[in-house]
C-alpha cells in the first residue's frame, strides 16, 4: 500500500495542478459565452490524461524514467533532466504523504473492502486539501463525486466498519445536509456580525461528504477539530510570519486533516472523551 501510495501520489500532483487550471478555461470559455462572444478554440486537449507532463520552465516532456515518484527526484537533486531548472520539493512531499497515509489505512483496517474505501477517501482528502492551499477552492468536480461515493459506500455496509458509529444509509441521507447546513450557519453568522465572509460554499460540501462517509455524528467533532487547528496555525502564522490577521487561511486543509483523522481513530477519540465526561 506504500508502493500504491507512491503511484497515486504522483498522480495526485497532476490532479493538483491541472483541475484548477480546466476549471479556470472552463469558466473563461463560459463567460466569453455569456457575454456573447464565441469562445476561442482550445489550442491543445488539456484534461487529466494529456498532454504529457512536461517541465514548467523549457516544457520539455518528462519521460518515464525520471517521473518515478520520489526516487527520480532524489536522483536528479530536485532539478529537471534537460534544462536543470530546480523541482519543487513538494511533489515528492505529496507523494510520500500520500504513501504514508494510504500505509496507515491498510494498517488499521487491514485487507477488505474498508481499507479500500478508506483509501479512496484518503486520495480525495489530499487532493482538495492542496487545491485549497493553493487557491483557496474545493471543486464541485472533486466534492460533489465524494458525496455521492460515500452515500454509496453505507449502501454497501463498509461504512460501519470504517465509522464510528453504524452508519445507516438512509438516514445519512436524510441528515446529510446537515454537514452543509452547520457551517453554512456559522458563515452567515460570522458574516452578518462582521461584514466578511469567513469560509467558502465548498467548505460546506466537503463537510456534507465527511458526513456521508463517516456519520453525521461525526460532524461536530471534525468541525471542532479542524477549527481548533486552523485558529492555532492562523495564531501562529501571526505572531511568526506577521501574518495580516485579514488574510484569508483556506479551510478545507484542515477539514481534510479532522475528518481523515476521525476515519482512524474516531471511536477511540469518542470513547476517551465519553470516559472522560463520565458518560461512558
Amino acid at each position: 500500500m506504500f508502493i500504491l501510495g507512491l503511484l497515486v501520489g504522483s498522480f495526485l500532483n497532476v490532479v493538483i495542478y491541472r483541475m484548477p487550471v480546466m476549471l479556470d478555461r472552463q469558466w473563461r470559455r463560459q463567460a466569453e459565452e455569456l457575454e456573447g462572444g464565441t469562445p476561442a478554440a482550445p489550442a491543445e486537449r488539456f484534461d487529466l490524461v494529456r498532454p504529457r507532463s512536461t517541465c514548467r520552465a523549457c516544457k520539455t516532456p518528462i519521460r518515464a524514467i525520471h517521473n518515478i515518484p520520489v526516487l527520480s527526484w532524489l536522483l536528479l537533486r530536485g532539478r529537471c533532466a534537460s534544462c536543470g531548472a530546480p523541482i519543487g520539493a513538494r511533489y515528492p512531499l505529496v507523494e510520500l504523504l500520500t504513501a504514508c497515509l494510504s500505509a496507515a489505512v491498510a494498517w488499521k483496517f487491514g485487507y477488505g473492502w474498508p481499507a479500500l474505501a478508506g483509501l479512496v477517501l484518503t486520495w480525495f482528502l489530499v487532493a482538495l486539501a492542496f487545491i485549497d492551499l493553493d487557491h483557496q477552492l474545493l471543486p464541485d468536480d472533486l466534492t460533489l463525486p465524494l458525496l455521492w461515493l460515500g452515500l454509496l459506500v453505507s449502501l454497501s455496509g463498509s461504512v460501519p466498519v470504517i465509522s464510528t458509529v453504524p452508519v445507516d444509509a438512509l438516514e445519512c441521507h436524510r441528515r446529510r445536509p446537515r454537514g452543509y447546513l452547520s457551517l453554512w450557519s456559522v458563515y452567515h453568522v460570522f458574516r452578518l456580525l462582521t461584514g466578511k465572509e469567513g469560509m467558502g460554499y465548498g467548505d460546506f460540501k466537503l463537510l456534507a461528504a465527511l458526513g456521508a462517509w463517516l456519520g453525521w455524528q461525526m460532524l461536530l467533532p471534525i468541525v471542532l477539530g479542524a477549527a481548533a487547528v486552523g485558529a492555532v496555525t492562523g495564531i501562529a502564522m501571526i505572531i511568526l510570519q506577521g501574518r495580516d490577521r485579514s488574510t484569508p487561511i483556506p479551510f478545507g486543509p484542515f477539514l481534510a486533516a479532522a475528518g481523515w483523522i476521525v476515519l482512524l481513530f474516531g471511536r477511540e477519540i469518542v470513547d476517551r472523551y465519553l470516559g472522560l465526561s463520565g458518560l461512558h
